[in-house]
């Protein structure tokens, strides 16, 4: 079933792969890996990654796997066995329905419930590393199946192990979650102004769940087949995490900016906005690339097909002028968030 690969994702962009191939279980998606005898890419969502304009020269994997059971539970806890192909959101509303909390403030986020260990998925305070306790994978250097617990699946800020290796194949993820109405303190400022409750505060789930995803969708960052700004990645760069000298030089080349947004963390190390870099170089929403890309119209962090018919060599090129234009003017390097597949940047 030969084919461009940009129906397969939420960019729209893509080439040809030498073969596609639709796993619907577990089984399958390891049948289909040993099967092939070329390079093997394993495709769920497509929210995620950047295909280059010639494609995939092998086998393409699309994981199709559905399903999630619970496989523990006490008064505490409640774990959920997910299959890596079951939509994120539909897990994420199914969680806010049964009443478990920890995954609510993640919802809208595109993609299937086997990319987001690898992304480390997190948004509005919540990241899946604080309730993924084990992920089942096929071991393709091995030629097994094993669970990783979580404190193995070196888990940061947008990664893990699995993000830039091939050699583990996510088949399912579990999830420990707490039985309760409210949700987890909230974290995000920006959160808790649309709810209108003060950062530590705890909230229905489902009007956590509402909030996020009316955040959300007012940046384009839900999938919505009438707005031409859903077909990205989302966030294209990740927030910046700087040393503590390089974030002197940095507060130095923007002190007439402002006080620009910034976290501390561990170490003397400071996150700082990626979206703020964006938009004080000199990239407003709306800023157009070449042949129909753009910066979208709603969030400066997420770079557009916004024609349809775009290419991914012109996203690319979008990205390089503003990652180019960032760095000599703040001396701060912005690094991609999706994984990019036959291209590079």
């Amino acid at each position: 079933m030969p084919g461009p690969l940009a129906s397969y994702t939420t960019l729209r962009m893509g080439g040809p792969a030498e073969r596609i191939v639709a796993a619907g279980t577990a089984d399958e998606i390891v049948r289909a890996v040993l099967a092939a005898n070329e390079p093997v890419l394993i495709l769920a969502g497509g929210s995620n990654v950047v295909i280059g304009d010639s494609g995939f020269p092998g086998t393409v994997v699309l994981v199709r796997s559905r399903g999630l059971r619970v496989v523990a539970e006490d008064a505490g806890s409640v774990t959920v066995r997910v299959e890596a192909g079951e939509p994120w959101d539909d897990l994420v509303a199914a969680t806010v329905a049964n009443g478990w909390a920890g995954l609510e403030c993640l919802s809208g986020i595109p993609g299937s419930t086997g990319a987001t260990p690898i992304q480390n998925v997190g948004a509005y305070g919540q990241e899946v590393a604080e309730t993924i306790t084990g992920v089942e994978v096929y071991d393709r250097a091995e030629g097994t199946r094993q669970v990783i617990p979580a404190a193995d699946c070196g888990f940061a800020y947008r990664g893990s192990i699995f993000k830039y290796a091939d050699r583990w194949v996510v088949l399912s993820v579990d999830f420990r979650l707490t039985p309760s109405p409210l949700s987890g303190p909230v974290r995000y400022a920006e959160l808790a102004r649309a709810l209108g409750v003060e950062v530590g505060d705890q909230v229905p789930l489902a009007d956590a769940r509402a909030a996020v995803l009316r955040l959300r969708a007012g940046k384009g960052m839900v999938l919505d087949a009438t707005d031409p700004d859903t077909r990205s990645v989302g966030s294209f760069f990740t927030n910046p995490v700087l040393d503590r000298a390089t974030y002197e030089l940095f507060l130095e080349r923007a002190a007439e900016l402002g006080d620009p947004p910034a976290w501390p963390g561990a170490d003397g190390m400071v996150k700082v906005s990626a979206a703020w870099l964006i938009d004080k170089a000199g990239f407003a929403k709306g800023h157009p690339g070449p042949d129909g890309v753009a910066i979208s119209s709603k969030h400066t962090l997420a770079l557009t097909n916004r024609s349809g018919t775009a290419h991914t060599v012109d996203l690319l090129a979008l990205a390089a002028t503003i990652r180019d234009t960032v760095h000599a003017r703040f001396g701060v390097t912005l690094h991609p968030e999706p994984v990019l597949i036959n291209c590079a940047l």
